[in-house]
């Protein structure tokens, strides 16, 4: 599908969803166009792909740690089978759905939807193992549910983490989701308080939460905590929790502590067991709120996206390319210089062991222009010949260095446009940048802050004016 079909389609949803959202399509049409002249994004890339525009729920964490029951139950219907043993090793995603029973589809109808966030999703998986991108639907599966729950949102729910078999495609899908989410739930199983038989799994939820930008939107959810209430009280269980999450590098953030009470075991004191489902009703409410709420926060997620996005183009893009410019030109001049040396050295030698350039007449040269300009022009291409052979074989080597570095392309695709034969080695600016370019990025954050004013508009009434 070409990628005007694809934002066409979203433009239609966007409609009945957020229409204020529509303006903000078309300012990611403008910012597509900078980043194309550059050669961060190729001709029929879109940042609009890389984009979740439906809010985007998480639910992470260990085999048993009741990840689907909290699903089932948040959705008021059994969708995820569930158990103490691993149920499903593949991430669910699950929507709403108009007809009247829960249908699964593979895992190719989300590559094939931009308006997942799993479009494309199989060249993520064949970088982490060549040729896993073709058995997609042994990872993913998209469930639609007619529950109004879950309308304008999507959920995913992962397999546990512990498992040994294809650990890293799983990590890796993983780390995509959280990137792209607005609320990610992150499930520990109470039953199970010893850190070491999950350490891999905690290093890799948590390690490095608090240095994101949107660490707040990381929740940790200590779960099925009545198994322990017998044996301790809930301060002592969060303390323990917070101690291990603190030991693998999570220095804050929000936690919480829950259970079925469908399926919880007996607490024998009446007090203890009112304290532990004051505590539940308040954490789970606390979470209930953040999930209602991310349909608010990703449609200013978007809007910021633009800023961030156009900051990331000149501040972090430009420079890179730049200097993998200069490193190239630097190169293809060394190399002309080594040439130049060794004819020139060449040439003394030649002159002074023959009598070739004795035998010059230089006024018959003279007297023939067109003669003299043939051999000029021959001695012109001999000269520009290596030339432009030295700026092809750098730009290649190169692009070969870079796309072992970025996995993306980006550097690489960018200095194959300023690479060009009939492109100036040191021009002043990379290829697709200049005022224009600096232009429209100035005017495409205003966009963007135009956009968050209106949301605001939809929300906050300052004044205390009506609707």
């Amino acid at each position: 599908m070409h990628i005007q079909e694809r934002i066409r389609k979203l433009q239609q949803s966007l409609v009945q969803e957020n229409p204020v959202l529509l303006d903000v399509v078309s300012t990611y049409r403008q910012l597509d166009r900078v980043a194309q002249g550059m050669g961060v994004l190729d001709a029929d890339s879109s940042y609009i792909e890389q984009i979740s525009w439906w809010p985007l729920i998480a639910v992470l964490g260990t085999f048993s740690s009741g990840k689907s029951s909290f699903i089932n139950q948040f959705i008021g219907r059994r969708v995820q089978d569930t158990g103490n043993q691993a149920v499903d090793d593949r991430f669910s995603v699950i929507c709403y759905g108009s007809g009247s029973e829960t249908m699964t589809l593979p895992g190719l109808a989300l590559d094939a939807d931009p308006r997942f966030p799993f479009y494309g999703i199989r060249h993520e998986i064949d970088r982490v193992t060549e040729g896993e991108g073709n058995r997609i639907d042994t990872y993913l599966q998209l469930k639609t549910v007619p529950e109004a729950t879950l309308k304008g949102r999507i959920l995913i729910d992962s397999p546990g983490f512990d498992a040994d078999s294809q650990r890293d495609t799983v990590l890796k899908i993983a780390d995509h989701i959280i990137g792209m989410s607005d609320l990610v739930l992150v499930f520990f199983d109470a039953r199970h308080p010893e850190p070491g038989a999950m350490r891999d799994t905690l290093k890799h939820l948590v390690e490095g939460t608090h240095q994101r930008h949107d660490a707040d939107k990381f929740l940790f959810i200590l779960n099925q905590i009545d198994t322990a209430a017998n044996e301790d009280n809930p301060e002592a269980i969060m303390g323990a929790w917070q101690r291990a999450l603190a030991a693998s590098g999570l220095v804050g953030g929000k936690f919480y502590m829950i259970y079925n009470e469908q399926a919880a075991v007996a607490i024998k004191d009446e007090a203890l067991a009112d304290r532990f489902k004051r505590k539940k009703d308040i954490d789970l409410s606390e979470i209930y709120n953040r999930m209602d709420r991310v349909s608010v926060e990703r449609a200013y997620r978007i809007s910021f996206a633009l800023e961030t996005l156009s900051d990331q183009l000149e501040k972090t893009w430009l420079p890179r390319i730049d200097e993998a410019r200069l490193q190239w030109a630097k190169r293809v001049v060394i190399s002309d210089i080594m040439l130049a040396s060794l004819v020139s050295i060449a040439m003394l030698l030649l002159a002074t062991n023959t009598s070739i350039f004795t035998n010059v007449d230089v006024s018959s040269l003279v007297d023939n222009p067109v003669a003299g300009m043939t051999i000029a022009g021959v001695a012109l291409l001999a000269l520009l010949a290596p030339h432009y052979y030295f700026r092809q074989l750098w730009a290649g080597i190169m692009m070969r260095r870079l796309q072992r570095v970025d996995e993306t392309g980006t550097l690489a695709r960018a200095l194959a446009r300023n690479s060009v034969f009939w492109r100036p080695m040191f021009a002043q600016t990379a290829r697709g940048w200049g005022t224009g370019a600096r232009k429209r990025l100035t005017a495409i954050r205003d966009q963007a802050r135009t956009a968050i004013q209106k949301l605001n508009d939809q929300f906050a009434k300052p004044a205390g004016e009506s609707k």
